[in-house]
């Protein structure tokens, strides 16, 4: 996909047989994502809904850094309601909904960082393989002070279980690659030199399998997670209201230690 913007970044779509590779593109930024890019992602996974030949999607951030470094947070800077929170909010959480819906399998390949909705969006992924490296979290308390709408939630939850998910929440911890390996998150961790075989090798297992199962087995186990997820909108609203969540924007933008006041 083309772009006349490259400080806003990419979302590039390349083929390799039935595998289709999608490599976010903005490595100056540790491939955070803008706006831009996020409506690239949700158009990526549109065409691949519609693609019966690619068998396997594998996701990857450019420049070796970083997988996705969150949401560029200067984005922030222009919020002023509860509504920008929510629209905010709503577009991540369909963006994420596209990806977890891709009929095929999809495998994230991590290196460096995967932050806050970097993470996100290696947790839509059905599978995830990591360098040694790795670093997993939503820092959030320490940075920003806003929140996670509960359908994202209920992904971290799910994939990583309830006390490492309040781990990363309320004490903005990281959890390293051989952590998340003796979860289950990750499929593997390897080294630099083993990376590319073991995706290879993932993707080639995973084209080879029956697809209607796949499909039917990926859709079914959404149901079973998402059809009593709760709303919550009104803690949204009350995180990206309050003054902490401009201070602490403010304060990553300035490049200094926010002063949190608990409104």
């Amino acid at each position: 996909m083309t772009d006349m913007q490259p400080e806003q970044g990419q979302v590039r779509l390349t083929r390799d047989g039935a595998v289709a590779h999608v490599l976010f593109d903005r490595p100056q930024a540790r491939n955070a994502m803008t706006w831009h890019m996020y409506q690239q992602l949700a158009d990526v996974c549109e065409t691949l809904t519609q693609d019966p030949s690619v068998r396997v999607v594998q996701f990857r951030g450019a420049g070796g850094q970083a997988f996705v470094a969150g949401t560029d947070i200067e984005q922030f800077k222009a919020f002023r309601t509860g509504q920008d929170a929510l629209d905010y909010e709503d577009r991540i959480n369909a963006v994420m909904a596209l990806m977890e819906g891709l009929p095929m399998p999809t495998v994230a390949i991590i290196e460096g960082w995967a932050v806050g909705g970097g993470l996100a969006i290696a947790t839509a992924c059905d599978f995830r393989i990591a360098l040694t490296d790795t670093r997993l979290g939503v820092p959030i308390a320490k940075t920003l002070g806003n929140c996670l709408a509960m359908t994202n939630l209920a992904r971290l939850e799910r994939a990583f279980g309830a006390q490492r998910t309040k781990r990363m929440l309320l004490k903005a911890e990281f959890i390293g690659a051989e952590e998340a390996l003796s979860c289950g998150y990750l499929e593997a961790v390897l080294g630099a030199d083993e990376l590319e075989a073991a995706a290879t090798a993932l993707c080639d297992r995973l084209s080879k399998l029956a697809p209607v199962t796949q499909t039917a087995m990926k859709r079914g186990l959404q149901r079973l997670v998402n059809h009593n997820v709760p709303s919550g909108d009104d803690l949204v609203v009350a995180c990206y209201t309050s003054d902490d969540f401009h201070e602490g924007v403010n304060a990553f933008v300035e490049k200094r230690a926010p002063n949190w006041q608990g409104r």
